[in-house]
Order: C-alpha cells, then sequence, then structure tokens
C-alpha cells in the first residue's frame, strides 16, 4: 500500500508514525451521498487505504449539492466535504469498455468493497457480488441499500428523510400537536454507515479466522428500526403505544421532568431524576405532589409547566451550578455555533482543522474514538474529482503511455492540485 502523502498532515496537529488497526487493508469505495462515504471514512481513519471510484467529470452526486447554496474555495461542496476525508480519488468511466480490466485488476488486490447503488446496479456494471468473489473469493462485499437488496420497495429510491418516515421516527419527537418531526440531521444515513463499519469489520476478522470473504449487507430501514428497538419491544409486548404530549418531554414513554426547559438566557436539559431532588433544585416544595412514577407520567404536561415557570427565572449556568452539586443529570442546551467552545468538546479535541488543497483551511470533527495502541488519524484532506487517478492506476500496474491515453479519451479524468 502506498505511504500516506507527509504534506498533507493537518496544519496543526502532527501525525504519529505508527501502526493504525486498518494499515494494508485495501478498500474499494464505489459509495456516495452519505451512508457509505461515512462509512469507508471511518475506515480510513483507522488507516485503511481506501479508493474512491468517482464518475468522470462530475464525481460523487453529493459534490453536486451542498447546503445554503453556498460552497467553499470555489466549488467544493459543504455536503461532500465531511464525509471523504483519507481517500484517494480515481475518476473512471465503470461503463466503458476499456476500463473492465483495470476494475478487475484493483478487484483482485482489495480486501473490501462498499457500494451503495440501487439493487442490481453493480451487476449491470459487471461487477456484483458473484463477479467479484470469482475474482477473489477472499473479498468482504458490502452492499448498502434503503430498504434492502430485495423485497416490494427494493426499486424505490431509499433517502434518509424517507426513512425516517416509514420507521416512524418522526413520530417520537416534538408535540402532538405539531404532526410529524423529523430529527435534523441524516440520522437513518448515519445509523447505516455504523451498521456497514461494523458488518464489514465482522467479516474482516472472520476472513482472518478462515480466509474466506462474504457478502455483507446493509440497509438504512433495518439500520433506523435497530437504532428504536427499546420503542418498538415496549410497543410489541404488550404495553401501550407511544402518545407524545404537548409539553414536548424529550421521549414519549417518559414521565416528568424528563424535557429540555427553558431558562431566562437559553435552554436546559433535564433527563430522568429522583422527583424528590429535582423538587430540592427548584426550592418548590409543593411539587412533592407530583412525587408518584404514574402521576409524573399522566400529568407530565402541567408538570412541565410548572417547572419551566421556575426554570425561567435564572440563567442556564446557575441551574447547572444547584442542579449539579444535587447530582442532577443535567447539561446546557448548545447551539450548533457554540458546541466547539464548549469546555469538554475542548477538552476532547472533538474538532481539528485540516488543509484542503482548493478550500483551504477547514475545521472537521476528529476521529471520535481512541485506540490506545493502533490510533486513528487524519492524513488526507477529502480529494478533488480524481485527483489520484494517475498515481493509483501506476500503482496496480498500469503503463504510463496507457494511463496517458485514458486521460486523453476522458475515460479516466485526474484533477491536479494547484
Amino acid at each position: 500500500m502506498a505511504a500516506f502523502a507527509p504534506s498533507l498532515v493537518t496544519m496543526n496537529h502532527a501525525i504519529n508514525i505508527m501502526q493504525q488497526a486498518l494499515n494494508g487493508v485495501k478498500v474499494l469505495d464505489f459509495t456516495q451521498l452519505l451512508q457509505g462515504p461515512y462509512a469507508t471514512q471511518m475506515l480510513g481513519d483507522l488507516g485503511a487505504d481506501v479508493i474512491k471510484i468517482e464518475k468522470p467529470g462530475s464525481g460523487d452526486i453529493y459534490r453536486s449539492m451542498t447546503f445554503f447554496n453556498q460552497w467553499v474555495g470555489g466549488d467544493e461542496s459543504l455536503c461532500f466535504l465531511p464525509w471523504n476525508r483519507n481517500k484517494r480519488s480515481l475518476a473512471i468511466d465503470l461503463k466503458s469498455t476499456e476500463t473492465v480490466e483495470i476494475i478487475r485488476g484493483l478487484i483482485k488486490q482489495a480486501d473490501i468493497i462498499v457500494e451503495n447503488f440501487r439493487p442490481g446496479v453493480m451487476e449491470r456494471l459487471g461487477y456484483g457480488y458473484d463477479t467479484c468473489n470469482e475474482l477473489n473469493p477472499g473479498i468482504i462485499y458490502c452492499s448498502a441499500t434503503g430498504w434492502g437488496a430485495d423485497g416490494p420497495y427494493q426499486n424505490r429510491p431509499g433517502q434518509d428523510l424517507l426513512v425516517q418516515g416509514l420507521a416512524g421516527v418522526v413520530m417520537a419527537s416534538g408535540k402532538q400537536s405539531d404532526g410529524p418531526v423529523a430529527v435534523g440531521t441524516a440520522l437513518s444515513d448515519q445509523l447505516g454507515a455504523l451498521h456497514i463499519v461494523y458488518g464489514v469489520l465482522a467479516a474482516l476478522y472472520h476472513r482472518e479466522q478462515t480466509g474466506r470473504g462474504q457478502r455483507v449487507e446493509v440497509n438504512l430501514l433495518q439500520s433506523v428500526l435497530a437504532y428504536s428497538m427499546q420503542d418498538f419491544f415496549t410497543v410489541q409486548n404488550g404495553a401501550r403505544a407511544f402518545t407524545r404530549p404537548e409539553s414536548g418531554i424529550a421521549h414519549p414513554g417518559n414521565g416528568a421532568p424528563f424535557g429540555i426547559y427553558p431558562t431566562a438566557d437559553g435552554y436546559l436539559s433535564i433527563a430522568m431524576n429522583p422527583w424528590p431532588k429535582v423538587v430540592e433544585a427548584l426550592d418548590e416544595p409543593t411539587l412533592m405532589r407530583f412525587n408518584d412514577p404514574q402521576v409524573l407520567f399522566d400529568r407530565r404536561d402541567e408538570i412541565y409547566d410548572h417547572i419551566a415557570t421556575i426554570t425561567l427565572t435564572r440563567k442556564t449556568e446557575e441551574w447547572l451550578e444547584i442542579m449539579l452539586a444535587l447530582d442532577l443529570w443535567v447539561a446546557p442546551v448548545n447551539e450548533q455555533k457554540a458546541v466547539e467552545n464548549d469546555p469538554q468538546v475542548q477538552y476532547l479535541q472533538a474538532f481539528r482543522e485540516i488543509e484542503h488543497p482548493k478550500a483551504g483551511r477547514i475545521r472537521v470533527t476528529d476521529v471520535p474514538i481512541r485506540l490506545s495502541e493502533t490510533p486513528g488519524d487524519i492524513k488526507r484532506p477529502p480529494p478533488l474529482i480524481g485527483q489520484h487517478s494517475r498515481e493509483i492506476l501506476e500503482e496496480y500496474g498500469i503503463s504510463g503511455e496507457d494511463i496517458d491515453h485514458l486521460l486523453k479519451t476522458g475515460v479516466v479524468t485526474e484533477e491536479a492540485v494547484g
């Protein structure tokens, strides 16, 4: 495996020259948008050599989408950049007859393939599981879909919001009178990515023991259903169905005080706590009349209003000081702009700055897990389209003359840095 270029190290984060957990693992990344790219980025964070296969000219679909119609570095997407670090980009036409043997050669040397096309697309391209397994019996081949590889919905478009709706997640947040409320982040995609990673790593461990690869299938729908397992367990095993309260209690199965409360200068989260301690913190003895688990559930809207009236009388920091002194489960509610200034977030160094060849210095979330012997790291910024095309093809034995021909015909493209 080619070494990562040291010139792409983060501006203020020195590289540790040490073994990473997935050093030597080669990943062919046929994914786009969020679910697949986040999964392969996690593998790259742990040292895998991730080759992102992109369409010449346009690349990953997420390169053409962004938030607020804003771009960085001219035309770099706010949606693409967060999910594609620690990868090299090979821009190659998968439909060209000239590239078949090249892709087959990459497959023969790969450890892992991840793809998130609709079911059947990789087979039509000639790179389905059976073909790849024949070329490389040790291959771990992960297909990630929206609804599953087969079944009545297999040909439907699968997307985060659609899955949140079908899986019922949108009926678990907000107030009953609000109607369905979607989670304000790509929950389905990110859970799907985590399932890809744990499935792939389990298959990799199995291959170490047996020498045999296997197919891994992940879909957004089951990823979200698994995430909601305690809720479905409750509903399906004889208990009542969840009903959202009007107070916006943070989970429809919980009673007071579980929720988010206004303060004099912001908001405060209050989780499950012994009611007498909550009453003590609020310094309102009359609230002890609600000290019964059934009452705290049945009258949670009324109780929420009582608490909110009191929390509005002090600032968030004042309440934190009072409540944390009683060991209550509480925390401030931060606006997104304020999150990186939170003392614990800063202590964890959860964000860091990296250098991108077009966008310049960009702030990203750091690798979120710590491994004492094989730490993850960010050694490459998100690539330009085909930035590493020549480099990758040379590594896999394609002659310079053949690469020049492929570049000239546009079957392969390369975007230069600088």
